[in-house]
């Protein structure tokens, strides 16, 4: 009977493992930025919590682990180099990384817009919801010349985006998903 059940586990994962690569797919990890606020803590080494905002530089400063870089890498990725650090002089160690505030991930809306400004980017947001986020386009916006300026690397792109054909359900592809740091331009 155990190798029946093994054999329907097996399956079972077999079925489930291609749905969980689909899914990180299309929701990739977080990656830390510059500003966010981090908990960073030791278990049972009350001397080694703390909370962590991370610099311009994108680097962070922690006892028994110095400087190291953070932006760019994953909570697990953070956490595997400062457990690699602390076991050197705290051999048991385990770290944990949460992100408590995850105020380095904006985006920014500027322009004929109601309320211009930068909005946290903390769940996926498209161009329109990001003109939502800002109030809304006044009476006098030009929504057919909108702009999204991107950067791709050391390179910044610009992405032409008509809120009239969105709006009528028309070349829904225009309406891409905002990464950190992308600034819609409501002219």
């Amino acid at each position: 009977m155990s190798v029946v059940k093994s054999l329907v586990a097996l399956l079972l994962a077999a079925v489930s493992l291609p749905a969980a690569l689909a899914d990180t797919a299309r929701n990739p990890a977080y990656e830390l930025q510059p500003g966010d606020v981090l908990q960073v803590s030791v278990w049972k080494e009350t001397d080694l919590q703390s909370e962590i905002v991370i610099r311009p530089d994108g680097g962070i400063s922690f006892p028994l682990a110095g400087d190291l870089a953070a932006a760019g890498k994953t909570t697990d990725e953070l956490r595997a180099d400062l457990e690699e650090r602390v076991r050197k002089l705290v051999p048991d160690a385990v770290v944990t990384v949460e992100v408590k505030v995850p105020n380095g991930n904006r985006i920014y809306v500027i322009g004929k817009v109601n309320k211009p400004g930068d909005f946290a980017l903390n769940r996926p947001v498209d161009v329109m919801q990001a003109i939502g986020l800002a109030g809304g386009v006044t009476p006098f916006a030009n929504t057919n010349r909108i702009r999204v300026l991107h950067r791709d690397g050391a390179r910044q792109v610009s992405i032409r985006f008509r809120y009239g054909d969105v709006a009528k359900g028309r070349h829904l592809e225009q309406n891409i998903v905002l990464q950190s740091g992308d600034t819609v331009i409501v002219p």
